[in-house]
């Protein structure tokens, strides 16, 4: 298992002043990410160190959007007025958390603005939707160099993820109740509120950045 990437939601009107904004925290520039016709939004990305990236994506005005759980996680978190979305880990094989979970993986794909198609497989969004504290899975169908970290020049890198969230019971959905998965990544796990909206306390509340002028932390 490893990180893939944290993805960081707002509205269609502020998504070009959030990938803006967030740019000019990390010094270096997002580039379009395309449209995730299946799901409803779009993105813009950057690749970051260690094969990770990060993604800022916002809700198009499609049927899809409110149909599909990835549409309708990144409206809910929108409409909460924007923020950390998620966390997403990439595997080899999701046959055994299919297997687990007793449902298949769903398809997704898109398009870069340079024709290239980017698909994947995922599983776990239902979950996100219910606990978003919950990360999601993916395996990607793409040749490693057209993975999304590609080109990253080492400058910008994840240092730490702050989670709320019970740190046993998200090992114990992906699987390793024993053994921490993602041992290369620093986790800051505090305990999630009570409040009765958990997406406004539970999940990744901020990430702290390695960047060429210095740490930044972004929540």
């Amino acid at each position: 298992m490893l990180l893939d990437h944290v993805s960081y939601a707002c509205d269609a009107e502020a998504f070009p002043s959030t990938v803006s904004r967030l740019g000019a925290l990390l010094g270096a520039p997002f580039t379009d990410g395309g449209l995730h016709p299946r799901y409803g939004t779009r993105n813009a990305v950057l690749p970051l160190d260690g094969g990770c990236y990060v993604e800022v994506v916002a809700p198009l005005e499609h049927p899809a959007t409110d149909t599909m759980p990835f549409g309708q996680a990144v409206r809910r978190r929108a409409e909460l007025g924007g923020g950390w979305l998620g966390w997403v880990v990439s595997v080899d094989d999701l046959a055994p958390f299919e297997a687990r979970l007793g449902r298949p993986s769903a398809e997704g794909h898109r398009r870069r603005p340079d024709g290239t198609l980017l698909e994947w497989q995922q599983i776990g969004l239902l979950d996100l939707l219910q606990d978003p504290q919950i990360p999601y899975l993916i395996q990607w169908r793409c040749p490693k160099q057209e993975h999304p970290s590609a080109g990253a020049d080492g400058s910008v890198g994840i240092e730490r993820l702050e989670i709320a969230g019970k740190r046993a019971e998200i090992l114990a959905w992906l699987g390793t109740p024993e053994i921490d998965p993602l041992p290369h990544v620093h986790v800051n796990w505090l305990e999630p509120g009570d409040a009765a909206n958990a997406w406004d306390e539970a999940g990744l509340l901020a990430v702290d950045f390695r960047t060429a002028h210095g740490p930044v932390r972004i929540d």
